[in-house]
This record gives structure tokens, sequence and C-alpha cells, in this order.
């Protein structure tokens, strides 16, 4: 049992400690960003290196430090975003009043270069652990980048919190692409799905014949994809969805009021339901 529980608190741990440090260095003076991102893109290329040297490894360890290696490459992506050093070529808020195919393309072009490098990063995780034993690494970039997909999606379509906390203020225009609605159509789907996956990964960690290293290895990925449905129910339950990063945002300096956003503009109408 003991086996089982300490992956799942390594991931619960891992998680929440990733995220406030991604927060509280995108909280600094933005004089430090490039030491922030130096610092992470070293780590990210170690990262890789790291992948490749556990690829054929089928022990406890080798799962993770794959599991290690594919975050610290994800947390490369988050804070070269959130810095604003890698968003899209649309560097400026929605065009007000527009909907539907324009918005999209819209919203696509203000974050295009990060999904792009998020895609290159994932081709290179695959190459590096192709045909090996070893995909813990693999498994866990993909259900970060298709969780945070999800999560980008349904920000758009629109959710009950924003979480517009998040946002610094050179990035305060993203807000103009979130929409604030009680739920939308895709938010179900999306969750019910990644539910069937994460029964699918228990259903698998269970098997009898699974050994020490897929098992561990299958805890890890399962414990970030319960963590990423969680991230899912905060954004439509009624709770604040920053309170457990306050102390990574506690220096932050207030988000300007004055920029409009859809979400902000929608906000009225939405408690008048």
């Amino acid at each position: 049992m003991l086996d089982l529980t300490l992956p799942v608190l390594f991931t619960v741990f891992i998680w929440w400690f990733s995220t406030g440090l991604v927060l509280l260095l995108n909280g600094m003076p933005r004089t430090s960003f490039r030491w922030s991102v130096l610092i992470s893109s070293l780590l990210a290329g170690s990262a890789l290196v790291g992948l490749a040297h556990t690829a054929n490894q089928t022990t406890v360890a080798g799962a993770y430090c794959a599991f290690t290696c594919a975050l610290l490459v994800w947390g490369w992506h988050e804070l070269t975003f959130l810095t604003g050093w890698l968003t899209g070529p649309r560097r400026q808020a929605s065009t007000p009043g527009i909907t539907g195919w324009r918005r999209f393309r819209e919203a696509v072009a203000a974050i295009l270069w990060h999904e792009l490098a998020i895609v290159a990063s994932g081709l290179a995780i695959v190459a590096i652990t192709w045909a090996s034993p070893n995909q813990v690494g693999n498994w866990t970039f993909l259900v970060l980048w298709a969780m945070r997909t999800s999560a980008k999606l349904n920000l758009f379509y629109g959710v009950r919190n924003l979480s517009e906390e998040f946002l610094p203020s050179h990035l305060v225009y993203m807000g103009s692409y979130f929409r604030r609605r009680a739920m939308n159509r895709l938010f179900p789907f999306t969750v019910v799905g990644a539910c069937g996956v994460l029964a699918l990964l228990v259903q698998h960690v269970a098997e009898p014949g699974a050994g020490a290293a897929a098992q561990a290895g299958g805890v890890l990925v399962a414990t970030m994809l319960a963590m990423a449905i969680l991230e899912h129910g905060l954004l439509v339950l009624p709770l604040p969805s920053t309170a457990l990063w306050r102390w990574a945002m506690r220096n932050r300096p207030a988000t300007p009021a004055s920029v409009p956003t859809e979400s902000k503009l929608n906000e009225t109408l939405f408690h008048a339901r």
C-alpha cells in the first residue's frame, strides 16, 4: 500500500509546489525574467537528457525520474508563457464584439508560438522515448498537454471561474479571450473523457501482473491526471481557485482594472441570470 501512496503524495506535492513556484517567479520584477527563463531552459535541456537516460530503465527510480523530467520540460513552457517571453504573434486584446471563427482565430494567434513550442517538445519526447520500455515521461507530457488544451478551450467557451488573478499585468489582455458563464457544452465531455482515461490508468495499475515500476509510473501519471480534473472542477465550482497558491501571489502587483476584457463585460450578465 505504501508503494502506491508515495507516488500519489509526490505528485500532489509537485503539482502544488511547481504551480506556485511558476506563479512566484512570474510575480517578481520583470528584470528577473531573463534569469528565470535561462535557468528554466537549462533545466528543461537537462530534463530531455534525463528522459533519454531513463528511456530504457524499468525501475521505480526510472519512473520517478522520467516523470520529473517531463514536468521540468512542461514548467519551461508555463514559465515562458506567463513571463510573456513566448506567447503568440497577437499581443493585444480581442477585437470587441467579434464572435465565431474570427474570435477563435484571434485567440489562437495570441498563444500560437506557445502552442507550437509545446508540440515541438512533445515530438522531441516521443522521439527520445520511441520504442523504449519507460514511457512515463511521454504519458506525463501528453496528459499535461491534453488537459491544458482542454482548460484553454473551456476558458474560451466560458466557465464560472476564470482565475484572472493568475494573469500578470503584461498578459492582462489574455482575459479578453475568456468568457464567464456557468458552463459550456464542451466541459462535460472533456471531464467525462478525462475520467474515463483515469479509470483505465487505475485499472492498469491494479492489474496483478504489473511490476513495481509500472505501478509507480501508472500512479504518478494517474494522479497528475486527477489533479488536472480537479483543476477543471475549480473552473465551474463556486470556490476560490487561487486559494491554494496565495503564498506564491502575495507580492504580486494588482492587475490593472482599466483593461477591458470580455470576461468583465459579461460578468454583469452572468450574475443577472
